[in-house]
């Protein structure tokens, strides 16, 4: 009798989450959206690497080695970001998904490497006594690759569910990719 309990249990249970879970998406929630879009940050995904280079090649402030050294330190940083996924709030088709990540604290090293060349402007001047920019972009490239203190952020993920049932992330404020970026100025 309890070997037939637990087969009718079982068999009741197949046939609801069939029934129930055909159409049922596991990644299609608020939260879900943000855990694959970090995701996509940690292992490197092509699409946040097109990013990465585009925005590399668009900002004319490094020159090529040095943008090969700021990707290789980007690489490293996506692959070291960490969350914790502290609420999700839903509100019809609406939702926000409060998150906290764990960043390297690039900050404190860009603050005191514009301290430094304030102060220290005649390492930065080239052999014609002229300011040069490349010389203080290695330096800060340096100072980057030096750091190993973390910052925790809170980031607030908006997330909408469109006509046909699907959350979406919505596009990333300047503060929040600041955050992710480890160069939110707190």
């Amino acid at each position: 009798m309890k070997k037939y309990i637990m087969l009718s249990g079982l068999l009741f249970t197949m046939v609801i989450l069939m029934v129930v879970g055909c159409d049922f998406d596991t990644n299609n929630t608020p939260t879900k959206q943000v855990e694959l879009f970090l995701a996509d940050y940690q292992t490197l995904n092509k699409d946040v690497m097109d990013d990465l280079h585009q925005v590399i090649i668009e900002d004319a402030t490094f020159n090529e080695k040095q943008q090969e050294r700021y990707k290789e330190l980007m690489k490293k940083h996506y692959q070291s970001l960490t969350y914790d996924i502290m609420e999700e709030k839903i509100d019809g088709d609406e939702a926000t998904v409060v998150t906290q990540i764990e960043v390297m604290d690039y900050t404190k090293a860009n603050s005191k490497a514009s301290v430094y060349r304030e102060n220290h402007k005649e390492e930065f001047y080239n052999e014609n006594g002229k300011y040069d920019a490349t010389l203080f972009y290695d330096y800060i490239l340096d100072q980057f690759e030096k750091v190993k203190d973390k910052v925790t952020y809170t980031i607030n993920f908006k997330v909408k569910q469109n006509s046909s049932g699907k959350w979406k992330l919505e596009p990333l404020t300047e503060e929040q990719e600041k955050k992710i970026h480890g160069v939110y100025e707190y």
